[in-house]
């Protein structure tokens, strides 16, 4: 009955298995490289290029359409086609936060390079953790019918140079009151967390750079305070030590003294 019961269960693990390989989306086009910044300051004009390649395997396709969604401002893309060879055959460009480009192997092109230029958006809605962020570009593969595979997306930390400063000094508070253990320490930080969270304007960051401070400071004054305690008892430790010592030899010549008289 065992054996019987072991065998179903193999057999239907087994047929779990497949339904999910047969249900499981293909892969898309493969990503070769892309060049992303990982954060950028609010106003600034940014770059970055994306390389395409495998474009016409999972799925196997002759042609597709690629969909590009930035939430850059001014934005200009480029698409840059090239051949087996890597010779460059066509590019061209748009501009706009949304970008479409035909792909076809009848048109000998087995890799795209995708570049977008723009603005980096102003912050909507700060946050600490998770930091706040902004869609730098997301890349589709569309095919006739509507179908579509989503080929990557990035999303980036942007900053002012108000709030980079502010979050900085977060970073530092945080790691000195993991540290420290003190719970003043920790409320402080929290509140220059909340104060960074809520911030506006200038005032708002320079709140939280303060607050974040006078965390550290807290948190720096509780861990000396900490190891002062603890040398004070390595001290009296050593002290008792000592006297345990020192009655012990007392003790013992108190007993050698006793063991003379007596003889």
């Amino acid at each position: 009955m065992r054996t019987s019961l072991n065998r179903s269960s193999k057999l239907l693990v087994a047929c779990l298995v497949l339904l999910a390989a047969v249900a499981a989306p293909a892969a898309a086009v493969s990503l070769a490289d892309s060049d992303v910044p990982s954060e950028a300051e609010v106003g600034t004009q940014v770059s970055a290029t994306v390389t395409l390649d495998e474009l016409y395997q999972n799925p196997q396709l002759e042609a597709w359409t690629l969909q590009g969604q930035t939430n850059l401002t001014d934005v200009t893309w480029t698409v840059s086609y090239y051949d087996q060879t890597g010779s460059q055959v066509d590019q061209e460009s748009t501009d706009g936060q949304n970008m479409t480009a035909d792909i076809a192997a009848a048109d000998d092109v087995s890799e795209v390079h995708v570049r977008v230029t723009g603005t980096v958006p102003e912050v909507t809605n700060y946050s600490y953790d998770p930091d706040q962020t902004f869609l730098f570009a997301s890349l589709t593969q569309a095919r006739d019918g509507g179908s579509s595979n989503a080929i990557e997306s990035w999303q980036v930390h942007h900053y002012t140079e108000e709030s980079q400063p502010a979050r900085e000094a977060i970073d530092e508070a945080a790691a000195a009151v993991d540290s420290s253990g003190s719970d003043e320490a920790e409320r402080t930080l929290n509140n220059a967390i909340r104060a960074y969270n809520n911030a506006n304007g200038p005032k708002g960051f320079e709140l939280a750079t303060e607050l974040a401070n006078e965390a550290q400071s807290q948190a720096e004054s509780a861990e000396q305070s900490a190891q002062t305690t603890q040398l004070a008892l390595y001290a009296v430790g050593g002290l008792v030590v000592v006297g345990l010592i020192v009655g012990g030899v007392f003790w013992y010549r108190s007993q050698q003294d006793s063991y003379d008289k007596l003889g």
